[in-house]
């Protein structure tokens, strides 16, 4: 039986000035990302990306200015926001970016091309967990089979506060909790409702809803702070969001982190599926997959050689130094590409075709 609920939210709009299942990296280091320099001296690089890379884009961002003379990598340009913010903002505004990186693979291909984009490259990956205040008592133990019971003993605590929840409309992040919470139900408590049903509940019009009792809705941009000064107790969220930020967090099963790509993880995200409200208003559904990270220079690229050499930074062994640092994320090289052949030439060596478990997700 396929587990399904329904997001009713309003879309905003940004207007922009080592893991189980097989991820493997491997690096041939080539260079200086900036293989043409000549393309880029005097440019400013514009950047739009999912909320977690808030930090570690400008870091590679002010890396490859340090490396390409004449680049300027301002904050101002760089916007960091909804994965699905990202692609409304492309689409139906006319932002320009030089750069734009998102947190589910399959929103590059689906909302971008070919019209605002001719390819996409996996670069990385990281697994769902369970941020929280480590200060509360109803967390002490809690591990990867325990994590659920524990979060449902906090919210219904008096005096505790309730779990912060994303905006599945626009944040991948917003449905990757919900199937976190269903296949956490899947494998430990025989169903999928046995976790969600503590957050998430049916309005009048039959749309689901966090649980006013035990959710609120927050932005990822203040999902960190307000865990830190007690407004919220916990987040399901990205483990690079958690060490960004220097939250404590338990990890989950791979399969419920959503970062196994086995057979048996594949099996049980395709029992999984949940709604989201589009750009254009309409109710669209939603299946579970692999957290992975994508990046594309888009057609409309100010600088798209500039936005060339960042990509190119970002697979290299720098960028992955980067990423990976405190466990972040796990870097994904050669770069899979759903279409390798219309990468710019510097990105060429860099990328290879997507696994073919992949390309069925994607296709289907």
């Amino acid at each position: 039986m396929v587990a399904k609920a329904v997001i009713y939210v309003v879309v905003i709009v940004v207007a922009v000035a080592a893991l189980a299942g097989g991820f493997v990296a491997g690096y041939e280091y080539r260079g200086s990302p900036a293989s043409n320099p000549s393309g880029t001296v005097n440019s400013t690089l514009t950047v739009l990306g999912a909320g977690t890379l808030d930090t570690l884009f400008p870091e590679l961002a002010n890396e490859l200015a340090n490396e390409t003379p004449g680049t300027n990598v301002p904050s101002a340009a760089q916007t960091y926001e909804g994965s699905i913010d990202i692609t409304t903002a492309i689409t139906s505004t006319g932002a320009r970016a030089d750069v734009a990186a998102v947190a589910d693979y399959r929103l590059i291909p689906n909302l971008l091309e070919p019209t605002y984009a001719g390819y996409e490259i996996v670069f990385g990956t990281t697994p769902e967990v369970l941020a929280y205040n480590a200060s509360l008592p109803a967390f002490s133990g809690i591990n990867s089979t325990n994590w659920a019971q524990k979060l449902i003993t906090d919210v219904t605590t008096s005096g505790n506060k309730p779990m912060g929840i994303w905006n599945a409309s626009t944040d991948p992040n917003g449905y990757n909790e919900i199937f976190a919470m269903e296949l956490q139900g899947m494998l430990y408590n025989g169903s999928t409702s046995a976790i969600y049903s503590h957050f998430y509940t049916t309005g009048s019009n039959g749309v689901a809803v966090g649980n006013p009792s035990t959710t609120i809705g927050e932005h990822e941009s203040q999902a960190a702070t307000l865990i830190k000064t007690g407004v919220i107790s916990a987040v399901i969220t990205y483990r690079s969001y958690a060490v960004v930020n220097d939250l404590s967090y338990v990890s989950f099963n791979p399969i419920v982190g959503l970062v196994a790509n086995n057979s048996t993880a594949l099996a049980d995200y395709a029992k999984l599926s949940t709604d989201i409200l589009s750009s254009t208003l309409t109710i669209e559904p939603v299946a579970a997959a692999p957290v992975l990270f994508s990046v594309t220079v888009p057609l409309n690229a100010q600088n798209p050689a500039l936005g060339a050499a960042f990509v190119h930074l970002l697979l290299s062994p720098q960028g992955a130094a980067i990423l990976s640092e405190g466990g972040a994320f796990t870097p994904i090289f050669p770069g899979w590409s759903d279409h390798p052949g219309a990468v710019p030439s510097v990105l060429a060596p860099d990328v290879v075709g997507l696994p073919s478990w992949a390309a069925s997700i994607l296709a289907g």
